[in-house]
């Protein structure tokens, strides 16, 4: 996966929504996709995005190889009588 430029802290303001605790996600640190997960490491509170399923997805989070690969030479294969 690409990692992104590390952007500072930010001070967000934590409210309640119902019984639950909730934090308005600044667009700095926006996530891909509606869906997160998360956990907690000591008094660290860490989200992260959901990992994609499709393989297609995955591709197009992967940066371009800038190495030249050397060319190809298809031999066909040898002739064989059943």
């Amino acid at each position: 996966m690409p990692s992104s430029p590390e952007v500072a802290a930010r001070h967000v303001k934590v409210f309640k929504n119902g019984r639950n605790q909730a934090i308005r996600i600044p667009r700095e640190f926006e996530l891909p996709g509606d869906e997160a997960i998360m956990r907690k490491e000591g008094e660290l509170l860490i989200i992260e995005p959901v990992p994609s399923k499709s393989l297609l997805a995955l591709m197009e989070r992967l940066e371009p190889l800038e190495e030249d690969f050397p060319p190809v030479i298809d031999v066909p294969p040898e002739r064989f009588d059943f």
